[in-house]
């Protein structure tokens, strides 16, 4: 018998206006709102919705024997709230099935794991929170921004009280040995490590409607035969994926929701296949080694490395840039610049700034609103420079408030 882990990520950015040196000082509001509220309910009519339908049939069909998981970042949650409120109540539905674990993770889906211990945890802390708010889970089972993993980080989040955390079967760290099992954090082994199988996620996420693959088209069958064949080894198989995989990526015409509602169902039939949610296979199955990652991977390009976001001049320096105000951001607690600070702290503003269009470019330039890395740099950077601005203004208005109370 193979365990199924089910996982779909679910985020999508607050992207920012075109803002132009000369709205500095006079203009505060950074966001594009029309963007985001189409996007979003783009997204939501071709894949949210249709998607989350599709699942609680499922589980209304099976039972407690279809189990999925999801982690969907606090700022999509926002977005959810404002504009597509169906798709919130969706996923509430799911929740109440009891069939569906809900992941904690960054609330801003931030890189804050790359640079700061305090503003780490603080996201992960407020995002668990609504996630216990929206869905009456208290999260056991973490995943970091686009899989982000060391050693170190997942100490801290072993500190935290997570008991499991999902990373990616990068094939640099694992060597010879198989994603297909439960692993152990090499700092704190209490920490139970779930990694990704990229060959079988990525055949159903990137392959699927590609008709150049040889193994075009995928079919039902043809991959409950790979999933069930004896010479795979392993006791789970971590199917983790962008949950814009239904709908969004591959459109409906391609088949895609069909292909996923009978997955299950043609699984389930040959008795050899039961599908669990991260926190029940850690309580499954015992590590059967530790993992060593010294330095950060994650689940994204070919190098399953973290220079999508910080492999470039321009990222480096609006990274730089962004985290000299957190100790400022932190004292001052406003929350209006709480709120900006969140949302400039998203990972997908440094990935537009990415140059690695050589291997990876189509990746890269999706849903992306820049021309060029360069002009996704100048945008970031303006508003990161009037954000600034306005934070050294409440800043010199707190000491001079502190002066006056001191003299008085």
């Amino acid at each position: 018998m193979k365990t199924i882990c089910l996982y779909f990520q679910v985020h999508q950015p607050q992207r920012l206006k075109k803002y132009r040196f000369f709205n500095m000082g006079k203009d505060h509001h950074y966001l594009d709102d029309f963007a985001n509220r189409s996007i979003m309910q783009k997204v939501a009519e071709r894949c949210y919705l249709p998607m989350n339908e599709c699942l609680l049939g499922m589980i209304r069909e099976h039972g407690k024997k279809i189990k999925v998981s999801f982690s969907i970042s606090g700022i999509a949650i926002e977005q959810f709230r404002a504009y597509a409120p169906d798709v919130l109540k969706s996923f509430k539905a799911l929740a109440d099935t009891g069939c569906v674990e809900f992941l904690a993770e960054t609330y801003a889906h931030s890189l804050a794991s790359l640079i700061s211990r305090d503003e780490f945890e603080d996201q992960i802390r407020q995002h668990s929170a609504t996630i216990e708010k929206e869905f009456g889970q208290k999260p056991t089972t973490f995943r970091n921004t686009e899989l982000i993993y060391s050693d170190h980080i997942g100490e801290i989040v072993a500190e935290m009280g997570f008991k499991t955390m999902l990373a990616e079967g990068a094939k640099h760290i694992l060597g010879w040995k198989s994603p297909n099992y439960v692993y152990a954090n090499a700092v704190n082994p209490r920490l139970r490590l779930l990694l990704r199988n990229f060959k079988l996620s990525d055949d159903i996420a990137f392959r699927f409607s590609d008709r150049g693959w040889n193994e075009w088209p995928l079919t039902v069958d043809k991959y409950v035969d790979w999933i069930t064949h004896p010479d795979l080894p392993g006791d789970v198989l971590n199917l983790f994926m962008d949950y814009e995989t239904f709908g969004e990526h591959p459109w409906a015409e391609t088949g895609i929701f069909e292909f996923m509602k009978h997955l299950p169902k043609l699984a389930l039939k040959t008795g050899e296949i039961e599908f669990k949610t991260p926190s029940e296979v850690s309580g499954k199955y015992q590590p059967v080694a530790v993992l060593h990652s010294p330095y950060p991977i994650s689940w994204a390009d070919e190098e399953r490395d973290v220079t999508a976001w910080l492999g470039n001049e321009l990222q480096d320096e609006a990274f730089k840039n962004l985290y000299a105000q957190e100790e400022k951001v932190e004292l001052l607690n406003d929350a209006e610049l709480n709120r900006v600070w969140g949302f400039l702290q998203t990972s997908d503003h440094f990935y537009y700034m990415a140059t690695k269009w050589f291997s990876d470019g189509d990746v890269h330039s999706y849903f992306n609103p820049y021309d060029t890395p360069y002009e996704a740099f100048i945008n970031y950077m303006n508003v990161v420079s009037d954000f600034t601005r306005e934070v050294n203004l409440r800043w010199a208005e707190k000491l001079k408030e502190q002066a006056q109370q001191i003299t008085a």
